[in-house]
């Protein structure tokens, strides 16, 4: 007897093409380029759909842009095979009749048409739209309608509409390419397409509607960039600097007497360096020496709270503010202990957060290696920061 195959007794899909339609200017997402240049989640938002359309095995995928822009899409795009750019038009249905020319010596089966703004594309909404070409001419994802919907007229409540018939539309948009292409060459050119749907059932054609997917969210104004920034980010830091006489011994940003103190540019700090670093981890803002450089005079012998404050300032330009600080000294010498709360309250001053969010711990190392030999002192510090919104 034979083995099954690993797929069952599902047909699998025929090859297919995809569109992505990334024309528009964006200027609601309120982004220094056009949005779908625009990076989300540590890449341009045209790359994420992109790569979806070619992992599923869309090819080609004919891109839609907006005059000028072959640099930056290609920039956007680099590394996907298989991709075609097109200028865009004026409107959203002339950029799609453009990337569908385009395709017309391929004449590919099948065709997806898809949003650019819409990064995320579940593999599943993917198969449910091919699965749904083997019977109609077209199929479409939407989502049911949840929250009641009114008529408005003048700003006053005209009446009401019942949502059971009606459905959110998504992308992409599933057509046999040559019904999608002869309907789109139809289309009047004085008229305004909301979508590729609306083209296809105007030139009569059947549209099956598959369920969609949640994720399939449209970006559309700057707040749904930012709401992408994480609600948490955790940095770490850590630091040594060896002991030495004749200098004053500063932890946590407080001088402790002790024989000999910390050696560096600056008080030689280790509790708030390695703090420091821990904020500016947490931001993505480099470490202590890009922004305090020991090269640099005005730093030598300054008190480290300084630098302590200025990390903070800069977790609070990049939209957070600092949730809590868990530091640790690791030294034989002096005891910890004694100055422990004069630490914590003087770190939170620093940080504008409350007392109770610091923790200052001290051990040793059993005398083993430098810290063992009092050779040294050394701090590590891990801090997160909280999303302001």
């Amino acid at each position: 007897m034979n083995a099954p195959s690993p797929t069952g007794d599902r047909q699998q899909p025929e090859p297919f093409a995809a569109v992505i339609v990334a024309a528009g200017k964006g200027l609601r997402a309120g982004q220094d380029v056009p949005k779908q240049f625009a990076h989300w989640r540590g890449k341009p938002l045209l790359r994420h759909s992109a790569e979806a359309l070619s992992q599923a095995g869309a090819s080609p995928i004919v891109v839609a842009i907006p005059a000028g822009a072959e640099a930056v899409a290609s920039a956007a795009l680099s590394g996907i095979s298989e991709i075609v750019l097109v200028t865009g038009g004026e409107t959203r249905q002339e950029s799609v009749r453009a990337a569908l020319e385009a395709l017309a010596e391929i004449k590919p089966g099948s065709v997806l048409i898809h949003d650019a703004a819409r990064p995320i594309v579940p593999g599943a909404v993917i198969e449910r739209l091919l699965t749904a070409l083997r019977e109609f001419s077209g199929a479409i994802p939407v989502l049911p309608v949840v929250d009641s919907l009114a008529q408005a007229e003048g700003g006053m409540m005209a009446g009401s509409v019942q949502r059971e018939t009606l459905r959110r539309v998504q992308t992409p948009q599933a057509f046999r390419y040559a019904e999608i292409l002869a309907a789109h060459r139809a289309w009047p050119n004085a008229a305004t397409a909301g979508d590729d749907a609306q083209v296809a059932q105007a030139a009569g054609l059947r549209v099956k509607l598959v369920e969609g997917d949640e994720r399939l969210q449209k970006l559309t104004f700057a707040s749904d960039f930012v709401q992408e920034r994480p609600m948490v980010r955790v940095g770490t830091g850590y630091d040594v600097h060896r002991l030495a006489d004749g200098e004053e011994l500063w932890l946590g940003g407080v001088q402790i007497p002790n024989p000999r103190g910390l050696a560096g540019h600056s008080d030689a700090d280790v509790a708030i360096h390695a703090a420091v670093d821990a904020l500016l981890g947490a931001v993505a803002e480099g470490d202590i020496g890009q922004h305090f450089p020991p090269s640099d005079h005005q730093w030598r012998g300054a008190r480290s709270d300084r630098f302590l404050a200025h990390a903070t300032e800069l977790v609070a330009q990049a939209g957070y503010r600092v949730g809590n600080l868990d530091l640790t000294i690791i030294c034989e010498a002096p005891r910890i202990g004694p100055f422990r709360d004069a630490m914590r309250q003087k770190l939170a001053e620093t940080m504008r957060v409350d007392i109770a969010c610091v923790s200052v711990k001290a051990t040793t190392t059993e005398r083993l290696g430098f810290t063992g030999r009092e050779e040294g002192i050394a701090a590590q510090a891990i801090a997160t920061v909280l999303r302001n919104d």
